[in-house]
């Protein structure tokens, strides 16, 4: 039994691919299946399932695709209420790989329908475990409250992770090696460690899960301070409910123009200095300059499901790259084009006098644009007033226009986005980016 795991950095997601006897299972997808392909093919084996451990909030899967393109089987709980074609797997219920057997415990807690993949061959034992049970944490129980077939209370869901967590895994050794959907960065859960698997036995020890606890305590801990729901969430479990479109069909007609201009709400992804120095009225800087950038999370967090939206890029390369990155969330459908700029009727930002705000700050509005969580912990600025990035386009109205504002967050990606938002959003007033210099600031 060989398994592969598969690491998309910006959204921290894990995937896998599961190879016994010339046989292989893919799990937990993400949209561009052709890596689990082309690792199938170096292997010389025949991809026979697609199992889903629950539906997706933060990303779009490939188990359709992957099903119609390879003839795959695809399996998962029969509580989702899958709208695709599919076989239940539940517990009871076993698939065979090659010389693998895979069974399923349904493990509710972060969802109704979450299911744990038990694989065995021989003397091993691997556990794949969705967003029930991460390295150090367990998944956030507050995400089905308004989507998905089955929806529910956080408060039950987190008493029913309880349940899974006390008695679920009783039965599996210690030895057992626990592959995650998720690690370190995700928002499906608020602690999760940068190790990319454990064994079983480690997160008994180690887990806070695992600890004895009442259940009061254990769902207590559970629900405190989890961090913010991006808008895009629902959104992507009724997607993957129903089985998102083949990528390359998916992303074909979207029009790209060069040299070109747009109105309404634009995204532009390029650098921010680059953005600065000219952009489209109404832009909003969503960097995507980086292959690890949190791109997709703030672009799903900051622009609703099935809003309009058009894109700028750098140079005309970027345009598959982008349409890949856009595709990952599902919003292919609400792009309306992707542009390179000409370079006239462009707007600039003026870059903050440092100095002057250091010695004047009662002269500036300053807007802390970091999560809630995050101001918990601690303010650089007493009189800042709290506006996290994912509600900033609902509550700019209410930030004074009487002084120059500063935006600033933690360490300068997201008061790109937050200045850029705010310059669209308070018509005649002047607008900085604290950005990098808010190190200057940190105590």
């Amino acid at each position: 039994m060989k398994v592969e795991q598969f690491e998309y950095k910006p959204l921290s997601h894990y995937s896998y691919a599961l190879i016994s006897d010339g046989e292989m299972a893919i799990i937990d997808p993400e949209r561009n299946p052709m890596q689990y392909y082309a690792f199938a093919k170096a292997n010389n084996a025949k991809i026979k399932a697609v199992i889903e451990t629950h539906p997706h909030a933060d990303f779009v899967s490939s188990h359709l695709q992957i099903h119609k393109e390879t003839g795959a089987t695809i399996y998962n709980s029969e509580k989702l209420g899958a709208d695709y074609p599919h076989h239940s797997f539940d517990e009871g219920d076993s698939i065979k790989i090659g010389k693998a057997t895979l069974n399923a415990i349904n493990t509710p807690g972060h969802s109704p329908d979450s299911i744990t993949i038990v694989a065995k061959e021989g003397d091993k034992t691997i556990l794949f475990t969705g967003d029930t049970l991460f390295i150090g944490d367990v998944g956030r129980p507050d995400l089905r409250e308004k989507a998905g077939k089955m929806k529910a209370k956080r408060q039950e869901l987190a008493e029913a992770m309880y349940n899974t967590i006390q008695e679920k895994f009783t039965h599996l050794p210690d030895d057992a090696i626990v592959y995650p959907a998720h690690g370190a960065g995700s928002l499906c859960g608020k602690s999760m460690s940068d190790a990319n698997s454990s064994t079983l036995g480690n997160e008994r020890m180690g887990n806070w899960a695992f600890k004895k606890q009442t259940q009061e305590e254990f769902v207590d801990t559970l629900l405190d301070s989890q961090p913010f729901i991006p808008s895009y969430f629902g959104y992507n479990v009724d997607v993957n409910k129903t089985g998102a479109a083949t990528l390359r069909n998916a992303i074909a007609g979207v029009p790209f123009q060069l040299d070109a201009s747009a109105k309404g709400l634009i995204v532009d992804v390029r650098e921010e200095a680059e953005f600065k120095k000219g952009h489209l009225k109404g832009s909003i800087n969503i960097q995507a300059t980086s292959e690890d950038s949190k791109f997709e999370t703030w672009l799903g967090a900051i622009v609703a499901p099935e809003e309009k939206f058009s894109l700028v890029i750098d140079k005309p390369e970027d345009l598959e790259p982008m349409l890949h990155r856009v595709a990952k969330i599902g919003y292919e459908k609400q792009l309306q084009g992707v542009l390179t700029l000409s370079k006239e009727s462009l707007l600039k930002m003026k870059p903050l006098d440092l100095q002057d705000f250091k010695k004047n700050p009662d002269k500036y509005t300053i807007v802390d644009i970091r999560n809630q969580s995050e101001i918990n912990e601690g303010k650089f600025f007493e009189k800042a007033l709290e506006h996290p990035l994912n509600e900033l386009r609902e509550s700019a109205k209410n930030i004074p226009t009487n002084k120059p504002v500063v935006v600033h967050c933690a360490g300068g990606y997201r008061s790109a986005a937050g200045s850029s938002i705010l310059e669209s959003e308070l018509d005649g007033v002047t607008v900085f980016d604290l950005s990098e210099d808010v190190n200057d600031f940190k105590k």
